[in-house]
């Protein structure tokens, strides 16, 4: 199971960013009626302002963009 989890990380990272499977996901609950319009922004806002205060600041501590 570790293989296959591994397999499919790397390449879903190469081929699809976090803050885009973030977006696909509560579209789709969005159209599954899982979710409302508000819970889709607030979800969508949060993740994404986030996971963009994490990549601003790993890019000033190390001095290049996309390092982990």
């Amino acid at each position: 199971m570790t293989e296959i989890k591994s397999f499919a990380d790397r390449y879903l990272e190469k081929f699809m960013s976090r803050k885009l499977l973030v977006w696909l996901t509560t579209t789709g609950l969005l159209f599954a009626d899982k979710l409302d319009g508000e819970q889709f922004v607030a979800i969508s806002l949060v993740y994404i302002g986030l996971q963009g205060m994490a990549d601003i600041a790993a890019t000033w501590k190390s001095g290049r963009p996309n390092s982990k």
